[in-house]
């Protein structure tokens, strides 16, 4: 298959608003797809590239590279190429990533120019990326969207299960089940803005502590432990901690569900960005171990030597888990079954779950079954919001359906001196009429640009929403808000009244 068919149906899945037509686009590609590239255009439809991130930046893609005249680059071509890019390493490796992404570029039209730049930097925009392919590759295998949706949760990987389906249909699907030693896509949480929201919602529940910590699934098949993280990815070695304790329960077989963290001296986590570092060391692991323990704690149970718990609902899940795991590797929960008259004790769990440290609350629905890759409303995680009012410092062009559109902000606090101090970056949280807007705004405060970023005064303040600060070296104050959005504009607002550095570091040191 040519990449100009892949891209055409890329930019009008973007154009259409219409999602049904989004479906109908991809189905009709996925169903033209070759049996062996199937996989590869589900999952470049989808948002990603099967290597991963290459390790490239925008620095690489911006170069102005003359764009062919015809189409006549395939899809394996270019996923032969991107698996190079991959493999670059040692010495000379940004010289020779520039030359692939030049070649690269300089075999593509220009709109296959603009889909490859989306899709090395992880910026396809095209709405619903998973869920509106999840559909298209049903209707072009003739299956359920339902049972191509459950067997891609427990097989982890749409881009296999739909080439599977497309190959086989309901007969390939049917063959898909839970196996200890695969790991399957987590179940997600909604949000709710207060305790006695999620309460309200959700009736009989579960409250439990909500820890900022590293996601694991955890599996043991006999000897053998596997602990993947959140993205199906395999870090058993780097947890070897984990692995002990998992060979000491009782049982072996089973998959658990939980998260790990750190605990200083005094008994409280350590901020995420520590953790974060620690589980992604691989050089030294046992100095790593050494400088910072970790422990895994465990709130749910997917499978055990003689079932499969996926679709019990929690209240059994959970007297299985405790069954398994002892106390001390178990979250902290408060079961409340009458959520009119328990309110006040569930506020006061949330409140003592701030104190030690923790990021808030997980509330749970105690029938609700184990939906594998799903973010519903079932779950419902409750922390605090913190909010800024910080200054755009620049913005970048946006691409897909934010093409021609100022999207990705630079966010900058003020310092003593009257400049600004930069934290981040962020293009969520932006609806279609506040892109519009600001894209006006910023131009008419540019100051330059470059094609990619627009550099402007810094007059205009956002307040954002973010989850807490991490430390990060790439920024002069040596931190980045972690998970930032923007709630709005406040053009009400001058610069000089947006926050300080001093205040956002008063907000929650990393």
């Amino acid at each position: 298959m040519l990449l100009a068919e892949v891209a055409r149906v890329s930019r009008e899945v973007a154009e259409t608003p219409a999602r049904s037509r989004k479906v109908a686009l991809l189905a009709e590609l996925f169903a033209a797809a070759p049996a062996e590239e199937a996989a590869v255009v589900v999952s470049w439809l989808a948002g990603r590239l099967p290597q991963g991130r290459p390790g490239i930046g925008w620095r690489a893609l911006a170069r102005d590279v003359a764009p062919a005249d015809r189409p006549a680059l395939t899809v394996p071509e270019v996923d032969a190429a991107v698996t190079a890019l991959a493999g670059v390493a040692g010495p000379g490796a940004q010289a020779e990533r520039q030359r692939i992404v030049d070649a690269l570029l300089g075999a593509a039209t220009a709109g296959e120019q603009r889909f490859l730049r989306g899709l090395l930097s992880g910026e396809v925009r095209q709405g619903a990326l998973d869920a509106v392919a999840l559909e298209g590759a049903a209707r072009a295998a003739g299956v359920p969207a339902a049972e191509l949706r459950r067997a891609v949760m427990l097989e982890g990987s749409l881009p296999r299960v739909a080439a599977a389906a497309l190959a086989g249909g309901a007969q390939a699907l049917a063959r898909v089940g839970l196996r200890v030693g695969r790991p399957v896509q987590p179940m997600l949480a909604g949000s709710a803005g207060s305790v006695a929201e999620a309460l309200a919602a959700l009736g009989p529940c579960s409250v439990e502590e909500k820890l900022d910590g590293i996601r694991v699934q955890v599996h043991r098949d006999g000897d053998t432990v596997r602990v993947y993280t959140r993205s199906l990815d395999e870090i058993t070695d780097r947890l070897p901690e984990v692995a002990e304790l998992a060979r000491d329960l009782p049982e072996a077989c089973f998959i658990l569900d939980g998260e790990v963290i750190g605990l200083g001296a005094d008994g409280r986590p350590v901020p995420f960005q520590e953790v974060a570092s620690r589980v992604g060391s691989r050089v030294d692991v046992a100095a790593a171990r050494a400088a910072l323990p970790v422990r895994p704690f465990f709130f749910d149970v997917l499978a055990t030597e003689d079932r499969v718990l996926l679709d019990l609902p929690v209240r059994e899940r959970y007297a299985a888990l405790v069954r398994l795991v002892p106390p001390g590797a178990l979250v902290r929960r408060l079961v409340v079954e009458d959520p009119v008259g328990r309110i006040a004790e569930a506020e006061a769990f949330w409140a003592e779950t701030l104190r030690r440290g923790h990021e808030g609350v997980m509330v749970k629905a105690l029938d609700s079954v184990y939906a594998a890759g799903r973010r519903g409303r079932l779950w419902l995680k409750v922390k605090p919001v913190r909010t800024l009012d910080l200054v755009v410092l620049a913005a970048e062009w946006g691409h897909g359906r934010r093409t021609g559109l100022l999207s990705n902000l630079h966010l900058g606090a003020r310092a003593p001196d009257g400049t600004f101090v930069m934290l981040g970056k962020t293009f969520k949280g932006l609806t279609d009429a506040m892109l519009r807007w600001q894209t006006g705004r910023l131009r008419e405060l540019a100051t330059g640009d470059d094609g990619f970023t627009v550099r402007v005064r810094p007059e205009l303040v956002v307040e954002i929403a973010y989850d807490g600060l991490q430390r990060s070296p790439r920024y002069p104050a040596g931190v980045a808000l972690r998970f930032a959005r923007v709630l709005r504009h406040r053009p009400d607002k001058r610069a000089a009244e947006a926050d300080t550095i001093d205040t956002v570091l008063g907000t929650g040191q990393p």
